[in-house]
Formats: C-alpha cells, sequence, structure tokens
C-alpha cells in the first residue's frame, strides 16, 4: 500500500509517499481501507517532535473508511461496514490496522468524510466542556483557537448548552466563519490583547471556563482570564512554546486549571459512548462538521504546511 512516511523529525518536507507493507489484522483487530484521513494536531505536533514507533513512521490518529478484514476474536464488527477509527499512528495511509475497540460504526446517512473528523475533535471539546469544564448555561467561556477542529466543536457544543461564546482567532475572516457557528464575541489575537479583550467583553468579570489547546504563553493568558471560581481545561500545546506559567493568580480568586488528555478516557464505556453519541448527533444535523480543505494523500506535506499556515478554518482531511 501506499502511505505518507518519514524518517526524522522536521517540517512537512519530511513527509515522502512510499510503498509500505500492508498493514497485519490481528486477532482483536480489524483492517480499514482508508476513504478520509482528518489531520490532527497531535498529528503535526508528532511530525515535529515526537518520537517514531515505527521506521519508516505513518503519522496520524485518525481516519475512516470501510473494513476490508476482521480479526478471529472480533464479533460485533464485519466487512463491509463504514467505521471512523483513532489509533496512536499509521493513518496516513491507504489502510490501517486499528484494534477493533478503537472504531465506531458511521451512522445511516453520515458521509465518510465527515464522519472522520468526529471523535477526537468533537470528543475532546465535548470533555473540556463539560466533564472537566463543568459548564453551566449562562456561563461565559473562552475558546482558544476557535477556528481549530477542537475549537470550532467547542463552540457549537458550548452555544447549544447555553453559554455565552467568546474565541480566539488569527484573522478577521476566520473569526467571521465561526459566528454560524454560534460564536458571540470574537478575538483577533494578532491585533488585540487576548486579556484585555476579555475584561472589555465581560465588564471586567473575566469568563467561567477556558479551552486552551494552545498551552504556552497562551495558557498565562486563559489563566488571567478567568473570574471568580474561573476553570482551564488545558488540552494541547499547539504553540509548541515551554509549558512554563505562573498559577499563583489561581487561588486569588478560587480558579481551577485541569490538563485534560481524551486518550485517558476514550477507552472507558462512558469515553466511548459519548463518542458514538456525536457521531449520532452529527449525523441528525445537530453538529455541523467543518471541512476546510481536502488534498490527496500523496500531498500530505503541502496538506501539513497548509494547516501549519493558521488559515484553516476546521479540519483539512487526506484523501486516499
Amino acid at each position: 500500500m501506499k502511505a505518507a512516511v518519514y524518517y526524522q523529525n522536521g517540517g512537512p518536507e519530511v513527509l515522502k509517499y512510499e510503498e509500505v507493507p500492508d498493514p497485519m489484522c490481528r486477532p482483536k483487530g480489524v483492517v480499514i481501507r482508508i476513504e478520509a484521513v482528518s489531520i490532527e494536531g497531535g498529528d503535526t505536533l508528532n511530525r515535529f517532535g515526537g518520537p517514531l514507533a515505527t521506521t519508516p513512521h505513518i503519522v496520524g490518529y485518525q481516519a475512516a473508511g470501510e473494513i476490508i478484514e476482521v480479526g478471529s476474536e472480533v464479533s460485533h464488527l464485519k466487512i463491509g461496514q463504514k467505521v471512523v477509527a483513532s489509533d496512536a499512528y499509521g493513518s496516513h495511509a491507504e489502510k490501517w490496522g486499528v484494534p477493533a475497540r478503537a472504531c465506531w460504526v458511521i451512522p445511516d446517512g453520515l458521509d465518510v468524510r465527515h464522519a472522520a473528523v468526529v471523535p477526537v475533535p468533537f470528543g475532546t471539546a465535548d470533555e473540556c466542556l463539560f466533564e472537566f469544564g463543568r459548564l453551566k448555561a449562562g456561563e461565559t467561556v473562552l475558546i482558544q483557537a476557535g477556528a481549530s477542529g477542537v475549537g470550532v466543536a467547542a463552540i457549537q457544543l458550548a452555544k447549544r448548552a447555553g453559554a455565552r461564546v467568546l474565541a480566539t482567532a488569527s484573522s478577521e475572516e476566520r473569526l467571521q466563519a465561526l459566528k454560524p457557528l454560534g460564536l458571540d464575541d470574537g478575538i483577533n489575537y494578532r491585533t488585540e490583547d487576548v486579556v484585555e479583550a476579555v475584561m472589555r467583553l465581560t465588564d471586567k468579570k473575566g469568563v467561567n471556563l477556558v479551552v486552551d489547546s494552545v498551552g504556552g504563553s497562551t495558557l498565562q493568558g486563559s489563566i488571567r482570564s478567568l473570574g471568580h471560581r474561573g476553570r482551564v481545561s488545558m488540552v494541547g500545546r499547539a504553540g509548541r512554546e515551554p509549558m512554563t506559567v505562573n498559577v499563583q493568580s489561581l487561588m486569588a480568586g478560587n480558579r481551577s486549571l485541569t490538563g485534560v488528555f481524551l486518550g485517558a478516557e476514550i477507552a472507558t464505556e462512558r469515553g466511548y459512548n459519548n463518542i458514538q453519541r456525536l457521531l449520532n448527533e452529527v449525523a441528525k444535523g445537530e453538529l455541523k462538521v467543518v471541512i476546510d480543505k481536502t488534498f490527496p494523500l500523496q500531498d500530505a506535506a503541502a496538506a501539513h504546511a497548509y494547516i501549519e499556515s493558521r488559515k484553516a478554518v476546521g479540519r483539512v482531511l487526506l484523501i486516499p
């Protein structure tokens, strides 16, 4: 099969399009013929500086397609079913061998490309807002990197829950694109000081919750944007800066900072069922998937470069 691989960490240019062995089907696994790869934030981070579990390494942890092989110990999935899967690596390819437990059946009528975007971004956003963020109707939430996959999902979920939604993005064009999803107030972090803008928009009260997938200096701003008993759900380091922050201000307002990692929840019954629920809601049209652009799998380097240009709104897909 063909795959986008690399032999060492670096920029998008390290990605090569090569022939590699087909994946094996393990007894408790399946093999998927991939129809759409959702490039996740962790994919670009891992390519840039993460460990290479294989050589050459096939990055990527989310994709959707058709099951073409089923392991001997798998009874709830069958050949021909359309599924979306999430696993540690291997999605940037034509075929993918994954544990059966890492697959969700795509609801009837849901486009495979749309399903490919759901598990990690929507699952992460839901965890950050509700399981760990304890968001309630009437509260105000700030979504850092609102145009990201997690941001697009979080805006919709927060608005649906009755919250006032603020979000940051790198341009007015990206902020305008978020308005139909439920954004109340946008903050262009290139032209405005985010903390000052938050305080202006909240009459100096601060927000009740921040979803921060950026980290670094942005995380410090998230903490400073909190109001009394405000919470930060810290869920990533897309900014690639060191995670060095001063947490002293948390005490003054009885504020809290919680690290969120979907991977620690996804294997639980609650986490697994929650993602299936989100897939069902997307299929019903209750939540919207935003696909900014698609690239052929052979152009994976160009797709990664486009993501890192910070022009996309929503997810970028690779199509084998």
